[in-house]
């Protein structure tokens, strides 16, 4: 059965394939080459004629011109530019020094001033401006208050009565036996004055009299009196300062912390 199936189908092939190749005519009509020039009608009349030559135009328009291509761009590395030569860096400019600072005066005191001179001290300071550079303070100075003329302590009261016996003999009255708990107890008391120079004209006075060992000396007690305290000061206003220091006697001018 299934060599007659392929025999089959190859005998409908080769009919397929003849009948392609025309090998087995038209059913319609025969239209091969040879059959159709045979059925041409008054082939005797047809002449061949040689061709002409084309007009110019013609030519033209036959034969255009061969367009040109665009050449094909190349592409060129084109070299790196030269980098620009790099602006000099300005140099800089030196900062400016700073001025040197006047040495400044750390601390300086000034007197021991009286009440009534230290009234005086400021109204002259003022000017001056010195606003928190300048301080005051109140200090307590032992104070020369009186001058005494005496005979020193012979150290007991029966020492200093006999001192004294003897002063009557001389014919001096006017003393007396200090008895306090001082260093000048027992000590005699020949005056009290409130100038040294009248201390001293008493002392000359005993003295012509035969009294021998007598001397002055100054009294002292504290005194309260203002001090006044000078800071961060420049050259040129501790000049002024000083000058105007030296305008009272007596007060001097010291350093302090």
């Amino acid at each position: 059965m299934l060599k007659f199936i392929f025999w089959t189908l190859l005998a409908i092939n080769a009919v397929l394939f003849a009948f392609g190749q025309g090998m087995l005519g038209n059913f319609r009509e025969n239209e091969r080459e040879p059959g159709r020039m045979r059925n041409q009608l008054g082939t005797e009349n047809i002449k061949l004629v040689a061709a002409r030559p084309p007009a110019p135009d013609a030519e033209a328009a036959a034969d255009p011109e061969p367009v040109v291509a665009p050449p094909t761009p190349v592409l060129v590395m084109a070299k790196p530019a030269a980098p620009a030569p790099a602006e000099p860096k300005p140099e800089p400019k030196p900062e400016p020094k700073p001025e040197p600072k006047p040495d400044l005066v750390a601390c300086t005191s000034v007197g021991n001033f009286a009440q009534a001179d230290a009234r005086r001290f400021e109204a002259m300071l003022a000017p001056l401006a010195l606003g928190q550079r300048q301080t005051r303070e109140n200090v307590a100075v032992p104070e020369v208050t009186s001058h005494i003329v005496f005979i020193p302590s012979p150290g007991s009261k029966e020492a200093a009565d006999r001192k004294a016996a003897e002063l009557k003999e001389l014919g001096i009255t006017s003393f007396f036996i200090m008895n306090d708990n001082s260093p000048m107890k027992y000590a005699i008391s020949l005056g009290v004055f409130k100038s040294e120079t009248s201390a001293q004209t008493l002392l000359a006075t005993l003295t012509k009299q035969g009294v021998a060992g007598a001397k002055v000396s100054g009294r002292t007690s504290q005194a309260t009196k203002m001090a006044y305290r000078f800071r961060a000061l420049e050259p040129a206003a501790k000049a002024k300062v000083d000058a105007i220091v030296a305008r009272f006697p007596g007060q001097e001018t010291r350093s302090c912390k």
